[in-house]
């Protein structure tokens, strides 16, 4: 009999292990917040409904990203959340850090027992991309966020007695750093500066002058470092979504003029061709180009 066990095993693998309910996959069907916690209700809502966990800067370090629809995920473990199944998931979207888990709310999900089809996603024309980045300027920073205006269900599942002028940070509506370039491309770029520093081709920087590397940028050029990215809107001009904390409304979505924030850079980081390896990373930036001109 162990004989034979071990046989089917090797035969048809995991699948065998699972209940023959057990879905092995699950689609998107809504934006879905992803988070390296399974404690939802701890985060959104909280014991009174009506409370969002945030650190003193006003973010919620527990979101990785927001999954734009028709994400696909591989379910790795279900658990029990009050009412709600919590699912530990990864995908192919998005590079987890090391011993960093995923986990999604099964609300959000449609569950397959089959792959699907992964996500289509088309790069937008650059005028598009650009028009994009624009509209999204006032928009606030929110760490992990990459969908304008949040994620709606949120404040419908956890939340009670919320108005609509309190909803915003709430559900999650705003932009990180790279969230606001995966936003204007429709999720077709990297989503974290850890893969945007090697995104594309690497321009020749390294000993130039801060108006020397100004002039050879050109529109949707990266300056980006393992932390944060900014991006070039036009030879003129840069936009970028920074976390301020400590001022008024902890930043967000803002344009300057690139020269000048080129030079701001260059006060604490060097110009680099390539992202470097070992400890030459600190004080380096680099401008990849994954558009051609």
């Amino acid at each position: 009999m162990m004989i034979r066990i071990t046989v089917l095993i090797i035969l048809c693998g995991y699948a065998c292990l699972l209940p023959a309910e057990a879905a092995q996959y699950a689609v998107a069907r809504t934006s879905t917040p992803v988070l390296n916690s399974p404690e939802f209700k701890a985060v959104f809502g909280g014991a009174n409904g009506r409370s969002l966990k945030t650190d003193r800067c006003g973010q919620v370090r527990e979101l990785e990203y927001i999954a734009l629809p028709g994400t696909l995920f591989t379910i790795l473990k279900k658990e029990r959340s009050g009412t709600a199944d919590i699912y530990q998931v990864e995908t192919d979207e998005y590079t987890a850090p090391p011993d960093v888990r995923l986990y999604v709310d099964g609300r959000f999900l449609t569950l397959e027992h089959t792959a699907p089809a992964p996500r289509r996603s088309a790069l937008p024309p650059r005028e598009r991309i650009v028009s994009a980045l624009k509209a999204s300027v006032g928009s606030p920073y929110v760490w992990g966020g990459n969908v304008l205006n949040g994620v709606p269900e949120l404040a419908a599942w956890f939340y009670n007695g919320i108005g609509d002028d309190d909803k915003g940070g709430l559900i999650l509506a705003g932009l990180d750093c790279s969230g606001l370039l995966y936003h204007a491309t429709g999720g077709w770029t990297p989503r974290n500066t850890s893969q945007l520093i090697t995104f594309g081709q690497g321009v020749a920087i390294a000993g130039k002058q801060s108006a020397e590397i100004a002039a050879m940028l050109q529109p949707l050029d990266l300056i980006v470092w393992n932390g944060h990215v900014i991006i070039v809107l036009d030879p003129q001009t840069a936009i970028e979504s920074r976390l301020e904390c400590g001022k008024p409304g902890k930043g967000g979505v803002v344009m300057t003029q690139l020269s000048h924030r080129i030079a701001e850079i260059m006060r604490t980081r060097r110009p680099a061709d390539a992202w470097p390896g070992g400890k030459k990373r600190q004080g380096v930036f680099v401008v990849r180009r994954w558009q051609a001109p």
